[in-house]
């Protein structure tokens, strides 16, 4: 029998040294991104699993939307986007804090 499709609203609040990733530049005209990005759940109901983001990031807007495009474990055939809010930068050290509230459908 298959199983019915769950969903799953999470908010992240990540420095961005605890996210693992690969970015890119994605815009000749201003400031994009284009993000691979891996969130990995170490512990709780979601431990072992992973979601995967890809998409653009437009980092000095205030909101950004990016799609969620796989994971594993919990997450296995993951689809949904995350909104990415920055909430502290410092251009000097590249560091950022970023809230991510993800919003899920996976089985």
């Amino acid at each position: 029998m298959a199983r019915a499709a769950a969903t799953t609203i999470l908010t992240l609040l990540l420095p961005t040294n605890s996210s693992l990733g690969l970015y890119a530049s994605a815009d000749s005209s201003q400031t994009g991104l284009l993000m691979a990005l891996n969130f990995a759940f170490l512990e709780g109901k979601f431990n072992g699993s992973t979601l995967i983001v890809l998409g653009r990031n437009a980092v000095f807007s205030a909101t950004r939307e990016m799609p969620i495009v796989g994971g594993s474990g919990v997450f296995r055939f993951a689809r949904g986007y995350a909104k990415a809010r920055t909430h502290f930068s410092d251009f000097k050290t590249s560091d950022a804090v970023v809230q991510y509230d993800v919003y899920v459908l996976h089985y």
